[in-house]
């Protein structure tokens, strides 16, 4: 990148640092922005700074949210106060919400437990949610963490600490993805389909 000016240099290597974008589509998104107009430039970088400084996470689940107090989701009287869904990350708010299946409320951990990325228990918000537990208020938590290692893990942490509290934990089913063909299931998806089979 010897070629390029400093300033655009600069830009490509902001652009790189976002997940999933590699030097080629650093390259595009800077010369993208480098064909805007002045207007819609400083509209672009505005944008991105009023983010930075108008989002927080919700004194009660975590989630993002925008103003003071608690996120739409927690301040809502229709949800069901009784059953929080544990998730990773924000993003998982929104595949949850997706499916219109579920009205209880969230507690975002913002990650899991990763020895090897040197993330533990305290760099969670797991304190949070056995507050929130231990209120009494709760009579079941759904563990919603990814099916990998590390979201395992994690869940497992989380079921073994809120055991005290007489709440039922859950863990969602894993299983057959719909729309798909047994003979491309790997033997550790089928064998979760088995256990987490229901009567029809």
């Amino acid at each position: 990148m010897q070629h390029f000016p400093p300033a655009l240099e600069a830009l490509v290597e902001q652009f790189a640092r976002l997940p999933g974008v590699g030097t080629k589509s650093a390259q595009r998104l800077a010369f993208y922005v480098l064909s805007l107009t002045e207007e819609e430039a400083a509209n672009f970088a505005r944008a991105i700074t009023e983010a930075k400084k108008a989002i927080h996470c919700c004194p009660v689940c975590q989630n993002l949210t925008q103003g003071d107090g608690p996120c739409a989701i927690c301040a809502s009287p229709r949800r069901d106060g009784s059953v929080i869904c544990v998730v990773a990350e924000p993003k998982d708010v929104i595949a949850m919400e997706r499916s219109r299946e579920y009205n209880g409320l969230f507690h975002v951990l913002h990650g899991v437990i990763s020895p090897m990325n040197h993330v533990g228990p305290d760099d969670l918000h797991i304190k949070s949610l056995v507050e929130r537990v231990s209120s009494g208020e709760i009579r079941e938590v759904i563990m919603a963490t990814n099916p990998d290692t590390e979201g395992e893990a994690t869940a497992m942490y989380l079921s073994r600490l809120l055991k005290p509290f007489q709440v039922k934990v859950t863990r969602l089913a894993y299983g057959i993805p719909v729309g798909s063909h047994l003979e491309f299931a790997d033997d550790a998806t089928l064998m979760r389909a088995l256990e987490g089979r229901r009567e029809m």
